[in-house]
């Protein structure tokens, strides 16, 4: 609806998102690309079948660690459980 506003109305952002009670932050948000999700899906996946031994604490600080990625663990965790 705020994009409406924005678009069709020639309404300012912070004008809308006051209307419509949201944040700005809300209003630009992107969603991460699901791409990355799965580049992240097949490292938990490659780790745990040749660490077998390994939970998603020690997985999460090799790639963090050791590879070098700069994932947070909350971006990690939901997909661990795929």
């Amino acid at each position: 609806m705020a994009v409406q506003a924005v678009v069709d109305r020639g309404v300012s952002i912070a004008l809308a998102c006051r209307a419509f009670q949201i944040s700005e932050n809300c209003y630009r948000y992107k969603c991460k690309l699901s791409d990355e999700n799965a580049e992240i899906a097949d490292w938990l996946e490659k780790l745990t079948d040749n660490r077998r031994t390994w939970g998603f604490g020690l997985c999460f600080l090799y790639l963090r660690n050791v590879k070098g990625f700069g994932w947070n663990h909350k971006r990690v965790y939901p997909l661990a459980g795929r």
